[in-house]
C-alpha cells in the first residue's frame, strides 16, 4: 500500500474515533471549553409520561438533558422545574439556538431527567403574568430571585424566556 493511502486510512480512523468518542462522552457538564460542545446521544430509558412531574423536583437533582427533534440532533443541559402537567424551562433572552428552533416550529423533543427520557413538546409562554409566575418557580428552585442573574453577566431572571414542556400526544 502506498504512503498516501495509509495516511488517508489513518486519518479516517482517527476522525471516526474522535466523532464516536464525542458522541458517547458528551455532553460535559460545564460552561467552558469542551463543556459547551453538546453530544448527540441523550440516553436514558424512554418512559411514558407521568401523571404528575412535580415529584421529580425532590428525587432528581441538577440539570436535565434535552434534545430537540430534527437536525442537528444536539443534546444540551437545562435547569428545570417539574409541575403536575409538565416541565418548566427557561433561557436567556438572547435569541439562542434552541430557542430559535422551538419558536421556528421544532418544538418536539426529548427530556432526560435522571434515567427517564420523556417525549415532550415545548410551548413558549408569552403571557407576561404566566411567564413571571413560572419564572418565580424556576428562580426559587435555583435559589435566586427574579431580580438576580443566573450567573455573572447574564440578564436578571425576570427577563428570561420561559418554555413549558408537555407530553407529546
Amino acid at each position: 500500500m502506498s504512503k498516501p493511502k495509509i495516511a488517508g486510512i489513518v486519518a479516517g480512523v482517527v476522525l471516526v474515533a474522535g466523532i464516536l468518542g464525542w458522541m458517547f462522552t458528551a455532553p460535559y457538564l460545564s460552561n467552558q471549553g469542551l463543556g459547551r460542545t453538546p453530544g448527540v446521544l441523550i440516553g436514558g430509558t424512554l418512559t411514558p409520561p407521568l401523571d404528575d412531574f412535580s415529584p421529580l423536583n425532590d428525587t432528581v437533582r441538577g440539570p436535565m438533558k434535552f434534545k430537540i427533534s430534527g437536525f442537528p440532533p444536539f443534546v444540551n443541559y437545562l435547569s428545570w422545574v417539574g409541575m403536575p402537567d409538565g416541565i418548566i424551562t427557561a433561557t436567556r433572552p438572547d435569541n439562542g439556538y434552541w430557542e430559535r428552533r422551538v419558536l421556528g416550529g421544532d418544538n418536539e423533543g426529548w427530556l432526560r431527567i435522571g434515567d427517564a427520557t420523556f417525549a415532550m413538546e415545548a410551548t413558549p409562554i408569552l403571557d407576561e403574568e404566566e411567564r413571571l409566575a413560572m419564572m418565580r418557580l424556576w428562580a426559587a428552585k435555583s435559589g435566586r430571585t427574579l431580580d438576580e442573574p443566573a450567573y455573572p453577566g447574564s440578564e436578571p431572571l425576570r427577563d428570561w424566556k420561559v418554555f413549558f414542556w408537555t407530553p407529546r400526544s
